[in-house]
C-alpha cells in the first residue's frame, strides 16, 4: 500500500471519529457545533488532497484504460452527490438545529459517507496502487 493511500485511509478514520464526536456532543451545544465545523474542515481538506494527489494519477492512467475511465466516471458522479449532500448538511446545522431532525439527517450523512469511504478503500485506492 502506497504512502498516499495509507494517509488517505487514516484520514477516513479521523473523519469518522470526528463525526461520532460531533454526534455525541450534540448540535445544540457550542462544542458540538465546533466539532461539526471541524469535521467539515477535515473533510474538505481530505477532498482537496484527493483532488491534488490521487485523481491526477488515476486520470493519467485512465487515458489508456477504458475500464478505469468508467470507474472514475462513476466515482466522480457519486462524489458530486455526496459532496453536495454533506455541504448542505454542514451548512444547515452550522448554527444548531433540532435534535431529532439532526439525528435523522446525521444518520443519513453518516451512512452515505461510510459507504463512500468503503468504496474508495476497496476499489479506488486499490486502482491507484495498481497504476502508481
Amino acid at each position: 500500500m502506497s504512502a498516499l493511500i495509507k494517509e488517505l485511509t487514516a484520514e477516513h478514520v479521523e473523519i469518522t471519529m470526528a463525526l461520532n464526536k460531533a454526534k455525541q456532543l450534540g448540535i445544540q451545544s457550542p462544542r458540538g457545533r465546533e466539532a461539526l465545523l471541524a469535521v467539515k474542515k477535515g473533510l474538505l481538506a481530505h477532498l482537496e488532497k484527493e483532488d491534488r494527489l490521487l485523481y491526477p494519477a488515476l486520470n493519467r492512467a485512465a487515458q489508456s484504460n477504458s475500464s478505469l475511465k468508467r470507474t472514475l466516471d462513476v466515482f466522480a458522479a457519486d462524489m458530486d452527490k455526496v459532496s453536495a449532500s454533506a455541504l448542505a448538511f454542514f451548512d444547515k446545522y452550522a448554527d444548531g438545529g433540532s435534535g431529532i431532525e439532526f439525528a435523522k439527517e446525521f444518520g443519513g450523512l453518516f451512512a452515505t459517507l461510510s459507504q463512500r469511504i468503503r468504496k474508495e478503500e476497496t476499489i479506488l485506492y486499490k486502482k491507484f496502487d495498481e497504476v502508481s
